[in-house]
């Protein structure tokens, strides 16, 4: 069948993904003519905005015979306890460390895609890679990149293997970059600087540096290099990163979170 993808229902829709990724899709373009599902345990508005255009359900089944493509969002420990019947339903999976093979067993359903996303999309500043299984046509895959489009970036990938590494990477917001600014600060405090403005300016580094980062045609590894051509302040600072082992420190925290989701 042909997948408009008009009635879009969410499976843990009130959580803090869920809410996120219902409201990148009330916000774009895109979606303008469709209706929207939202199923939770109180079958109520809660931490969603409220809209004509939303029906909320405890019942999950409700949702999935109501509605086109099925957002699974739902913690993975919850994942066990779903139990929905959706053969003839794109279901879009965004549960950690549940396999495309585990999904179609749980749901019934042909035609599976398993992506990460972050609550980022609120802002549609995620970063959201999926994959399709075998069944997924073209309709479908314009439907995926449409839903993960509007909550920020996105991309099909091939290996779901590779899933587990992008959770680590780029799912938990802020994270990872958190942890390095929460260490700037640290440093300038302890060199006397006050703490308030140690958070101004390492929020504002980290803003900036972020939307520069974007905007660049260039990759990260060739502004490392010409910081260091240039031969400053930061150079000097890179040099010593460099030549330590923050790399590998990084690394192995990535990978020790990518182990976890594998895990869940």
């Amino acid at each position: 069948m042909e997948n408009t993808g008009n009635t879009i229902g969410i499976i843990g829709g009130s959580g803090m993904l869920g809410s996120a990724i219902l409201s990148a899709l009330l916000g774009s373009e895109a979606f303008e003519q469709s209706n929207f599902w939202v199923s939770n345990r109180s079958g109520n508005a809660s931490n969603v905005e409220q809209s004509s255009i939303i029906h909320f359900t405890k019942d999950n089944q409700e949702l999935v015979d109501a509605c086109d493509v099925i957002i699974l969002c739902v913690p993975p420990a919850r994942f066990p306890d779903i139990d929905i019947h959706a053969p003839n339903r794109l279901v879009i999976s965004v549960v950690a460390g549940v396999t495309i093979g585990e999904m179609k067993s749980k749901t019934a359903s042909v035609r599976v895609v398993r992506a990460m996303s972050s609550p980022a999309a609120s802002l549609s500043m995620a970063y959201s890679p999926w994959i399709a299984n075998t069944e997924i046509g073209s309709d479908d895959r314009d439907i995926v990149r449409k839903i993960f489009g509007a909550c920020g970036t996105t991309d099909e990938i091939f290996d779901e293997q590779q899933l587990d590494h992008f959770t680590a990477m780029t799912g938990p917001v802020p994270g990872f970059v958190a942890y390095f600014a929460k260490c700037m600060v640290d440093h300038a405090t302890s060199q006397g600087i006050a703490p308030d403005v140690a958070d101004r300016a390492i929020r504002q580094l980290f803003l900036a540096g972020g939307t520069m980062l974007a905007a660049a045609s260039t990759s990260p590894a060739d502004q490392v290099r010409w910081m260091i051509e240039y031969a400053g302040t930061t150079a000097a600072g890179l040099i010593a990163m460099e030549q330590s082992s923050l790399s590998k420190t990084i690394s192995d925290g990535l990978l020790a979170a990518a182990d976890k989701a594998r895990s869940i």
